[in-house]
């Protein structure tokens, strides 16, 4: 294979790897631009989704669509039950204290899930078989499938935000939380459904990485979830664009990084990344600059 076919390939992989990274990051960005909380057990929503689509279509040999919807409407629920049952007690609450709960929720999620699935690697045979040939590079249909779904699930998002009424609240809530509720906008309705849409993106997501990686364990929303929150924060955290890039931009670095014969090393660029923008532009590339009133 030649060095233009390879860097093709990469892309390739770096763009199916970031479309994941990118709708998680959008869950992380549109809870975050609400209510101003980092949900660090949305990636293991994302393992749910998993084991729930893994589980339909091996123990109960369910249609694959089925399969995936079954996913998508388990994350959405649970999405939903986790924001009723731990974090809208807590909305008074400091910020630090709804923090804390994200974690112990995400604690919470991955050891329930060793006790029912058990610690080991669940592996499954692929959702989609076979690739297209181009020229000497063979690009999987569950690379194409990925991006394409990907970026119907963003635009979607877009216009939802953008042209609905529930998308109209979600602004003002975002913009002012206590303007809105005197305009007659219902702060429990919308928040709920932020974590809704978020959780769904989530499930679609999970399927998406069983695509690509046929498999699935306790601990995998772990670092797939740690890595859209880098995508997110790299964007801007709280831009929904700004998300659809940093995942697209985590994706392509980290084909890169496997390139140049240091795939050992991805997870740690990644990271160093994360610290290189805390310390250059805290706000993301298209985050907004936040000025506090006083």
């Amino acid at each position: 294979m030649d060095w233009l076919s390879l860097a093709f390939s990469q892309i390739v992989n770096g763009l199916q790897a970031g479309s994941v990274y990118a709708l998680v990051a959008l869950g992380y960005s549109m809870v975050y631009g609400i209510i101003l909380l980092l949900n660090f057990a949305h990636g293991d929503i994302i393992m749910v989704g998993a084991y729930t689509a893994f589980y339909a279509m091996t123990a109960f040999h369910l249609h694959p669509v089925v399969s995936v919807v079954l996913a998508v409407l388990v994350s959405t629920a649970l999405g939903v039950f986790v924001e009723k049952v731990a974090y809208t007690p807590l909305r008074s609450a400091p910020r630090l204290s709804l923090l804390i709960t994200a974690i112990g929720i995400s604690f919470l999620l991955e050891n329930g899930a060793q006790l029912l699935f058990g610690a080991d690697t669940k592996s499954m045979d692929p959702m989609v078989r076979g690739g297209i040939r181009l020229g000497t590079t063979t690009v999987s249909f569950a690379a194409i499938i990925t991006i394409i779904v990907s970026v119907i699930a963003m635009a979607a998002l877009s216009l939802l935000v953008r042209r609905t009424k529930l998308g109209k609240a979600m602004r003002a809530v975002s913009e002012d939380m206590g303007a809105a509720q005197l305009m007659g906008i219902s702060l429990n309705k919308t928040i709920s459904f932020t974590f809704a849409v978020g959780s769904a993106l989530a499930g679609i997501g999970s399927v998406l990485y069983l695509c690509a990686y046929p498999q699935a364990s306790p601990t995998m929303g772990s670092m797939l979830g740690l890595k859209a929150f880098v995508a997110a924060v790299l964007g801007g955290i709280g831009s929904i664009p700004g998300a659809m890039l940093g995942g697209f931009a985590i994706g392509l670095l980290e084909a890169i990084v496997s390139a140049v014969g240091l795939s050992e090393w991805k997870d740690g660029v990644v990271f160093a990344v994360l610290i290189v923008v805390l310390l250059v532009k805290p706000t993301g590339i298209l985050g907004k600059k936040i000025t506090e009133k006083v």
